[in-house]
């Protein structure tokens, strides 16, 4: 299992060279899994950040009703359920992340005006809308701490006709003008980065749904 799991980062972290190196590929990586129309779409929590610098959309089906989803949703964080990804590379920077592939119930109540961290020294994002089943949706920066910048990190669910989850996860940020700001929040590293780490969590978190479906103990 450790050798799989550090198998799999490695292999996460040479995407991530890849993809900081393919700068062609951009539009393909912003929205990825994603239909015309949820790219065009306005969703909730969009208006938190309305100047948007940059963003992206990005979606999954998950072959799971939206309850079985939103649990998996309701505990992201560092210190909490983790965020289903590179955890190893997330580590190398201090993260102290610890993914959980079970369901803890200590986590499961998110309510408007809570913290949830990226990294422990780091200022939190902020729960903006938690509505469970349908939307969560945390932002950072202003008007949090009150800087020029903010980001938004959405993720909304909708039932298919045929009882899947449609999971779209949608960022939006707001670079502010110093050039820390563009360093750190800018889509030249950011940007091909957080998409390896998104997508490797919209598949996780597909992998942990429909395994709760066939085995609702685990």
């Amino acid at each position: 299992m450790q050798f799989h799991k550090l198998n799999e980062n490695l292999h996460g972290a040479g995407h991530m060279v890849m993809h900081l190196v393919a700068r062609w590929r951009r539009t393909d990586r912003m929205t990825w899994g994603a239909s015309p129309e949820e790219i065009e779409a306005t969703l909730p929590g969009d208006e938190l950040v309305p100047s948007r610098s940059w963003g992206y959309t990005h979606a999954i089906t998950i072959d799971a009703p939206p309850s079985e989803v939103w649990p998996w949703l309701a505990q992201i964080g560092q210190g909490r359920g983790g965020f289903y990804s590179f955890d190893l590379l997330e580590n190398l920077v201090g993260c102290n992340i610890h993914n959980s592939d079970t369901l803890l119930p200590e986590f499961q109540q998110l309510a408007v005006g809570d913290p949830v961290r990226l990294h422990p020294k780091s200022p939190p994002l902020v729960v903006a809308i938690a509505e469970p089943e349908r939307c969560l949706a945390l932002i950072g920066g202003n008007p949090v701490t009150g800087s020029e910048a903010a980001s938004l990190w959405a993720f909304h669910l909708f039932e298919t006709s045929d009882g899947t989850t449609r999971l779209v996860e949608r960022g939006r940020y707001e670079v502010g003008p110093t050039r820390a700001a563009r360093l750190a929040m800018g889509p030249a590293i950011l940007e091909p980065i957080s998409f390896v780490m998104s997508r490797q969590m919209l598949r996780n978190i597909k992998r942990l749904a429909e395994r709760s479906l066939v085995h609702p103990a685990v």
